[in-house]
């Protein structure tokens, strides 16, 4: 098992932790539908960069 050697500061802590922060999610507008949805994800309506990937089969 691994043991540190010595005490790691609050300040070198915080500098390794400093991208652990969550970013807001990056959205995008559908441009058939105008909807808002997340990058690089299908809209609600079955719609992706501009073309129907999914439609309803009932």
């Amino acid at each position: 098992m691994a043991v540190q050697k010595s005490k790691v500061t609050r300040a070198r802590r915080g500098k390794r932790r400093s991208h652990d922060a969550l970013k807001e999610a990056a959205l995008s507008i559908e441009p058939t539908t105008g909807e808002t949805h997340k990058r690089h994800h299908v809209s609600a309506d079955g719609f992706y960069r501009g073309k129907e990937v999914l439609s309803d089969k009932s």
